[in-house]
């Protein structure tokens, strides 16, 4: 380790004469401990092997370890594996050279890769016949070299892997039978954890994964896929009995349902999960194939479970309960494979006969069946029969209240979660009460781990209650509001209680009492924000911003009586970054839920309005941190949208406090957020948007000549980061308006255009800093007038109507392709119908509902779903803009459309031909 370390700083500049010492020692098979030394030393320095020692290295070194290697007669096996590290290394680094230096790579790897596969062959033919880590750490080192191989030189003569496939099954089989006797049934145990000489530990499990890791490597090679393709349903096959669950895992999860939660959420490092990686990498590369592969092999196994149930063995749901997991981890694929009618073997048939077998099993004896059955019911809903999921659901009701083994009720949980949004509420109803009782039950009992999943079940089971839920609201809200309060810190946890809650808020009859049970104790907490823990304020605002989403006006008033002005003083007084956020988001609320109404609940004239404004300032106070900010755009949003005629004279105040926090924040987000309420003040000003650009030439700017040059300078930059359906609906449209009001003073604006390219080759952070992006400038109209363009081309794009040069360009990608051929051809006969005729109300509504109405759910912000501006299509604006613009102003028109793109113009001349 001396030398190495020395060696690392020195070799092979300053100490040439190193490298022919070690392989001096190494040749030197009367010296065992020199060689032991040496290949130690060696296998350091490789680890830090680069781009300019490899080359020099790999010639001279690597005949000598060729030699120990291949002479098992004259090299104990550790040797042998330490050598064949050192390859590994080797190979690793002409791996990651071969992208720069491919030929130079190909030519060393030939050099050594006959040889090398050959030893590969004969090491993995050598049978794993215990789990003890020095029987196969030799098998182990060429696994890990032949994944650097086919990592790395993906395209290697397929006659070379090929080579080496049966010895590489033959050591898949025959360590199952080690890893089935000493993992899966428990038989040996080893008396202590083996670890190698760089700390990382050595089981057989281990070794499985590294095999798994392998072959999922090259099933997704599409060259040695061909190779292995005959024999999918074998290695499917097999991956589903090493999925089979451990005896370690039945004690750890039997011990501990939390932990069984724990390692079926988050993904662990296993065979079960190394074989469900597999076998989604079989799908992936297979399709078709590879799902009739797994469907066959999960079939095989299931019947070699039942007939090893009927012999005897106490074994046998291991089997059973491994081929539901394989199934399981497929369920997205194996659900769509369903739905297309593919499928040799039917999907609804083998899983129906799988779970129908488990419901005349004794559920004591065999929890973690049972409880993979509650699973794959949950993740297969919408493909197993109606009959079945309401026995399941009818089951898991009874579960949860019955004394069943931990896993089974987890189990139960999932299911329930699933199936009672789902299922006949007549069916349901009769039972709804005893579900919600004995989930109150189990959340008594529940843990971090299990929280989760009984307050997601929670949910659903509220949703599902229909009028039952007020004769338990009482009982479930309390409970709810304790988790909430004890979690406040935990945002996973909180979020799902407030979530339980909005469900018992939505309820039949729950709201009024939810409401009154909430509001005094909110109440006193946001009335001494100071005194209270960490995180209590923030989450208190949240919930209370729950409560005032879409609810009546009397709540709203009621929560206005006993909140609004803590909320105010919040806002006014806090240095809490996420109670300041949380405030900025529960008085938006307040105001989408009050409307003008809001402004006379504190009976005193003016009291409110001014108090709103005070909050505004303070949100855009330039010297306020940017992240504090944030939500200020949906809250003056809805000071906008519910108080347009009381807002009006503050109008040019807002403009310039926005423009000051524009200027001072640097995050894109939030200059964003304020850029929305800038578009949506262009719309209130139809249709008199002149006298808006006016008002913005009036009000000063630092470092420009005025508000509007600073506003379009931003806003043209960020146009194309703006996220959300509404938010990019608002300022497109402005943009539109803008332009189309034609004024003078936009002409005078010149805004960033495209980029210069000012040197070639990669640009590194010295590079950016000596000379940083340069960009071209181009007046205003120009900018907007791409942008819009930019937009339509989108809007075809989404329906398929691209150019024709654009599709001889993707003609490579037509096999992923699955588009909407009507919808194209429907563009197609559009483009070429004669210039003068109206375009056709069927195109426009196609195009209308491609980019408009297929947003309609996902709003970034429910507050402004009632915005008219969400009327406007899109697609119909944009064509009526181009078409004024083209019929009233064609000198103007044709000078825009100099500065577009081709693809830009051919949208542009789409939508003008139809």
């Amino acid at each position: 380790m001396a030398v190495a370390a020395i060696g690392q700083q020195d070799w092979p500049e300053d100490w040439p004469e190193l490298l022919p010492l070690l392989l001096k020692l190494i040749s030197d098979q009367n010296n065992g401990n020199g060689v032991r030394g040496a290949l130690r030393c060696l296998a350091l320095l490789s680890d830090d092997l680069d781009d300019t020692c490899v080359p020099k290295l790999v010639p001279e070194l690597f005949p000598s370890l060729y030699k120990i290697i291949s002479s098992p007669h004259l090299y104990e096996n550790s040797l042998r594996a330490k050598a064949l590290g050192i390859v590994h290394s080797c190979i690793s680094m002409l791996g990651s050279m071969s992208g720069v230096y491919k030929r130079d790579t190909s030519s060393l790897m030939s050099s050594m890769l006959d040889p090398l596969i050959e030893q590969f062959s004969l090491i993995l033919n050598s049978p794993v016949q215990s789990q003890n880590p020095d029987d196969w750490s030799m098998q182990m080192e060429v696994l890990k070299c032949l994944l650097q191989l086919v990592q790395n030189f993906p395209r290697l003569p397929e006659a070379k892997i090929s080579a080496i496939l049966p010895s590489l099954w033959h050591t898949f089989v025959s360590s199952f039978k080690i890893y089935h006797l000493s993992s899966i049934q428990g038989s040996e145990v080893l008396d202590s954890v083996d670890y190698d000489s760089d700390g990382s530990e050595r089981s057989l499990e281990s070794f499985e994964i590294q095999l798994f890791e392998l072959w999922t490597t090259i099933v997704g090679n599409s060259r040695l896929a061909k190779v292995i393709g005959g024999n999918m349903k074998e290695l499917a096959y097999y991956t589903i009995a090493f999925q089979q669950i451990t005896e370690e895992q039945v004690q750890s999860w039997s011990r501990d349902a939390n932990q069984y939660v724990a390692d079926e959420d988050d993904v662990t490092y296993s065979c079960r999960v190394s074989g469900s990686l597999l076998l989604e990498e079989i799908v992936t590369a297979y399709e078709d194939y590879g799902i009739n592969s797994i469907l066959e092999a999960s079939k095989m196994r299931f019947h070699e479970s039942q007939e090893s149930k009927q012999a005897g063995s106490a074994d046998w749901w291991r089997l059973h309960e491994a081929s539901l997991f394989a199934l399981g981890s497929l369920s997205e694929q194996l659900c769509e494979a369903q739905d297309s009618g593919f499928a040799k073997y039917n999907v609804r048939d083998l899983l129906e006969q799988m779970l129908t077998d488990i419901m005349v099993t004794g559920v004591h004896q065999y929890p973690f069946l049972h409880s993979r059955a509650f699973s794959i019911v949950a993740k297969f809903s919408s493909v197993i029969s109606k009959e079945v999921s309401e026995q399941y659901l009818s089951y898991a009701a009874r579960a949860i209240a019955s004394d069943v083994p931990p896993p089974v009720k987890v189990g139960a949980c999932r299911a329930l979660a699933q199936l009672l949004p789902e299922c006949n509420q007549d069916l349901i109803q009769p039972n709804v009460m005893g579900i919600l009782s004995s989930l109150v039950d189990l959340l008594r009992q529940a843990s971090d781990e299990t929280l989760h999943l009984v307050l997601e079940t929670l949910q659903s089971a509220i949703k599902s209650g229909g009028e039952q839920s007020t004769l338990i609201e009482p009982i479930i809200s309390p409970i709810i509001l304790d988790v909430w309060a004890q979690h406040i810190a935990d945002p996973f946890i909180s979020i799902d209680a407030v979530e339980v809650l909005e469900a018992i808020k939505n309820a039949p009859g729950c709201l009024q009492p939810l409401v009154s049970r909430i509001l005094p104790t909110i109440g006193s907490i946001l009335g001494k924000p100071k005194i209270q823990s960490d995180g209590l304020v923030a989450g208190s605002l949240d919930l209370l911003t729950m409560v005032l989403k879409n609810a009546p006006t009397v709540v709203v008033k009621a929560v206005f009586d006993t909140c609004f002005v803590s909320t105010v003083q919040i806002v006014l007084e806090s240095e809490d970054h996420g109670e300041m956020q949380n405030a900025t988001e529960c008085l938006a609320a307040f105001i989408s839920g009050g409307r003008q109404e809001l402004l006379v609940w504190s009976g005193e004239q003016g009291r409110t309005l001014k108090m709103l404004l005070d909050a505004a300032s303070r949100l855009l106070d330039p010297a306020l941190e940017s992240s504090v900010s944030l939500f200020v755009g949906s809250f003056v949003l809805q000071l906008i949208l519910q108080m347009p005629s009381h807002l009006s004279p503050y109008i040019p105040d807002l403009i310039a406090a926005i423009v000051r926090r524009m200027q001072t924040s640097s995050i894109a987000g939030l200059k964003s957020s304020l850029i929305v309420i800038i578009a949506r003040l262009v719309h209130l000003s139809v249709p008199n948007v002149d006298q808006f650009i006016n008002l913005l030439l009036s009000i000063p700017a630092q470092g420009y000549d005025n508000s509007l040059v600073y506003i379009m300078s931003v806003w043209s930059q960020l146009q194309g980061e703006i996220q959300g359906a509404y938010q990019i609906k608002v300022t497109t449209t402005a943009l539109a308006l803008l332009i189309s009001t034609r004024h003078p003073e936009l002409s005078k604006i010149e805004v960033q255009g495209h980029l210069i390219k000012t040197s070639t080759g990669i640009t590194t952070r010295s590079k950016a800093l000596v000379a940083p992006d340069q960009w071209t400038k181009i007046p205003l109209p120009a900018k907007i007038f791409s942008l819009l363009a930019d937009t339509l081309a989108e809007i075809q794009e989404q329906i398929g109507g691209g150019s024709d040069d654009e599709c001889e360009e993707d003609s490579d990608w037509e096999e992923v392709q699955n588009g909407n051929t009507s919808i194209a051809d429907d563009i197609m006969y559009s483009a070429s119908v004669p210039s003068n005729a109206n375009p056709s109300v069927e195109h426009l509504n196609a195009m209308a509902k491609v980019f408009d109405e297929d947003e309609d759910d996902s709003y970034d912000d429910d507050l402004t779903k009632n915005d008219p501006v969400n009327e406007v299509k899109l697609a119909d604006f944009l064509t009526n803009i181009f078409t004024n613009l083209w019929e009233n102003d064609r000198p103007l028109f044709d000078c825009l459309c100099q500065g577009l793109s081709d693809s830009q113009r051919s949208a542009v001349e789409k939508v003008l031909r139809m």
